[in-house]
């Protein structure tokens, strides 16, 4: 067999081989973003709870502290980009008192929608808790 034979047979099995590993790559870049977008929302809900549990410590009425705690939570993810198809802030002011702490749950459940050729769930709930100590010394009236 000569050689200009033998590249006439060899013709096309680039495009198989291309054929056969294009899918593959495909998945792998959908799982990459897929992992991306899940620990970017993870990180920015956390980031709310947190946010939220200062914003709460600060006031000095457990109702204002509730509203501010969720108010904050949604103001942030909104600034994040994380579009929550529900968003749920939980706030426990059982202790809310100098020296006490107060604790924020931020319940985000997102839509996966663009990555659904994974064959993930079309929706994930993301949830993260934070608690704030109640500054000890600060003045008991006013706001």
């Amino acid at each position: 067999m000569n050689v200009s034979q033998r590249l006439r047979d060899e013709r096309g099995t680039i495009a198989v081989e291309v054929a056969v590993i294009a899918p593959a790559l495909v998945f792998l870049m959908l799982l990459v973003v897929y992992a991306g977008k899940v620990s970017e929302a993870d990180g920015n809900v956390e980031r709310a709870a947190s946010d939220a549990a200062r914003a709460a410590s600060l006031r000095q009425d457990p109702g204002d502290a509730t509203t501010d705690a969720q108010d904050t939570a949604a103001a942030n993810l909104t600034a994040a980009g994380v579009p929550c198809l529900t968003l749920t802030t939980t706030v426990d002011t059982h202790d809310f008192a100098p020296g006490g702490a107060v604790s924020v749950t931020v319940r985000c459940e997102a839509s996966m929608n663009d990555v659904t050729l994974l064959g993930v769930p079309g929706r994930r709930t993301f949830t993260a808790t934070a608690v704030e100590v109640i500054d000890t010394y600060r003045g008991v009236g006013g706001s």
